[in-house]
């Protein structure tokens, strides 16, 4: 079996690419402690093939995986969950509360996301989804530790980007795997500044508020490296957090601008404002990529940005109606 694209960014931590739409886009991660290992995130079903390989590779068998661990419920992050747990006979999977229902029954998770991808680009894209038994599933508590073979993972609730999200704090590397909750920073992007983030506000929980309170979380550890799913490791954290916050003010703002005014083209003010605040932003960063460059990069992530952003307002409105 073919492993997917992996290399070894810190101590027994295994960046894996996913291979979601291109290369650079989605990654998960394979943790290791002797001969025991743990899943952060498993991309979609179509990438379980290549986890499998990896293990492979590392002279490892899918009965040395103690944990699956998705951060949240998105595809990207959990939609090979069910396939694979079906490899993995020791496996337990461990989840947010919120995101458990989804795991035990995906049937309402695939509904949402066709609406959102269409039925084409869903078969296409992530596949199928199988449920993970009851018996298999751990729903996590904040701030519970999860004994990898002597490496402890801490699961911490971090709602903003979802409210099913937590990450994942590896004691061994000081470091979170992040999931969504620290932003997106795609290699492409980088500069002499470093890394550029920004905040992805993918349907359909955006939470402002929370996001922020749980970065605050985050950084109340003094993490030294955060792992993305989207993409790969990033130092000096503490440098970078300010940033991220600024940006899920900014694209909140965006959206506020628009409260009110709930007309059919909304939606699509919102992406062209979403549009041109990432791209003055990575122009702000130093980014030299030329602009149908930057905007090829960032097609997904206006999109879903934009959906997301519209959703929040729909449930503001709702709320003040209420």
């Amino acid at each position: 079996m073919n492993p997917a694209p992996f290399n070894e960014i810190a101590d027994g931590v295994y960046c894996i690419e996913t291979g979601l739409y291109r290369h650079g886009l989605a990654a998960c991660y394979l943790v290791r402690s002797g001969d025991r290992l743990a899943f952060v995130d498993t991309g979609t079903s179509n990438a379980v093939p290549g986890l499998l390989g990896v293990i492979d590779a590392l002279g490892l068998s899918p009965g040395h995986v103690d944990y699956v661990m998705p951060t949240h419920v998105h595809l990207d992050h959990a939609g090979g969950s069910g396939h694979l747990m079906a490899a993995c006979p020791q496996a337990r999977l461990v989840i947010h509360p919120k995101g458990a229902p989804h795991i035990l029954d995906p049937s309402k998770l695939i509904a949402g996301a066709m609406l959102v991808y269409g039925e084409e680009g869903f078969a296409r894209d992530f596949g199928t989804l199988l449920p993970v038994p009851e018996a298999r599933l751990i729903r996590a508590e904040d701030g519970q530790i999860f004994d990898l073979n002597g490496r402890a993972l801490t699961f911490i609730d971090t709602p903003g980007h979802a409210n099913h999200h937590g990450c994942l704090l590896d004691a061994r590397t000081c470091a979170f795997f992040t999931g969504d909750t620290f932003g997106i920073a795609y290699r492409e992007f980088n500069t002499t500044a470093g890394p550029w983030l920004y905040a992805p506000t993918t349907p359909v929980a955006f939470d402002p508020e929370s996001w922020l309170a749980s970065l605050d979380k985050l950084m109340a550890h003094d993490p030294q490296a955060m792992y993305l799913t989207h993409y790969g490791r990033v130092d000096r954290p503490a440098s970078l957090v300010d940033a991220l916050r600024r940006s899920i003010r900014d694209l909140a703002a965006i959206a506020l601008a628009e409260e009110g005014q709930a007309d059919d083209q909304r939606q699509n003010r919102i992406k062209a404002g979403v549009t041109a605040h990432l791209l003055a932003s990575a122009r702000a960063h130093g980014v030299d990529l030329d602009d149908a460059r930057i905007l090829e990069l960032l097609s997904v992530d206006t999109e879903l940005n934009a959906q997301g952003l519209e959703v929040w307002l729909k449930r503001r409105e709702k709320r003040t109606d209420a």
